[in-house]
């Protein structure tokens, strides 16, 4: 086994970790004793005082190269290693397909899926190098189950997805590993920071079933599972030598419905999901 593997503790880069769910993982995971960099936005460069201070913020923004790179640098500077990266980093968007232009479309696949996409080609040359990685990609129970009136949003981690499983089979001699996560809904600040597109509003072809849907998953998310749990299996997937192409973690209601998918007919499947999102 590669001790970058056993080793205790490992460096860690998680994006989008100001907040929601990467906020809690990246803390967790500093608890646990990894060196953990979290990354946002509009974090401020740390000075040599935080090195201490753990998690470690950094500026990122995903959807620019030079700012990828830049964050990767800084790491890379400190540390002389990258172990894992978990690509958290992600944003909603609300609205029937017809509602959402390309350019709002744009905008959410920049984040959730070209972010990812910027992230994985800027780590990989390192983590080839060292023979030894792990990229965990945040995907959605969505990405498997496409949601009504949150479409290009599941468009985005099914696409996700498909990039994993074929990163998987292309680094695995590299002894790079790729894992896919795929949450359900838990409580974060992810319902608050969710976009609608600008027709969402004013067509009234879908308005009504817009609102009452976005309602349904909105219940659902400040209903929804603990953060800790996401951020205990990501903390158990890191110390594993071989984790699994994919896990699924969230409330086991909606666990259940995904499993069951495969085995229910197209249309029938189509109706529940139709009349649980109203």
């Amino acid at each position: 086994m590669n001790s970058s593997h056993s080793s205790s503790s490992q460096v860690v880069l998680i994006t989008g970790a100001s907040s929601g769910l990467g906020q809690v993982c990246a803390q967790h995971l500093a608890d646990l004793g990894h060196r953990v960099y979290g990354t946002s936005r509009r974090a401020a460069l740390p000075g040599p005082a935080e090195s201490g201070s753990s998690p470690v913020m950094i500026p990122m923004d995903v959807c620019r190269e030079d700012s990828v790179r830049a964050a990767l640098d800084l790491v890379l500077e400190r540390e002389g290693r990258i172990d894992v990266v978990i690509n958290n980093a992600g944003v909603g968007l609300a609205g029937a397909i017809e509602d959402c232009s390309a350019e709002e479309t744009r905008e959410l696949f920049e984040t959730n899926f070209f972010g990812v996409l910027r992230v994985c080609r800027a780590v990989l040359p390192t983590m080839r190098e060292q023979h030894s990685g792990l990229i965990v990609n945040i995907g959605s129970l969505g990405g498997i189950v496409a949601i009504p009136f949150q479409g290009m949003y599941s468009a985005s981690k099914s696409a996700l997805g498909m990039l994993s499983d074929a990163l998987r089979m292309e680094v695995r001699r590299f002894g790079v590993r790729v894992t896919l996560i795929e949450p359900g809904d838990f409580k974060t600040e992810f319902t608050g920071n969710r976009v609608f597109s600008a027709a969402s509003q004013t067509n009234p072809a879908y308005t009504e079933r817009c609102r009452k849907a976005v309602a349904v998953m909105e219940h659902d998310e400040q209903n929804g599972a603990d953060p800790r749990q996401l951020a205990e299996l990501v903390a158990r997937v890191i110390g594993q030598a071989s984790p699994k192409p994919r896990y699924r973690v969230g409330m086991p209601v909606q666990k259940l419905i995904v499993a069951l998918r495969p085995f229910i007919p197209g249309v029938f499947f189509e109706k529940f999901i139709g009349s649980y999102y109203k």
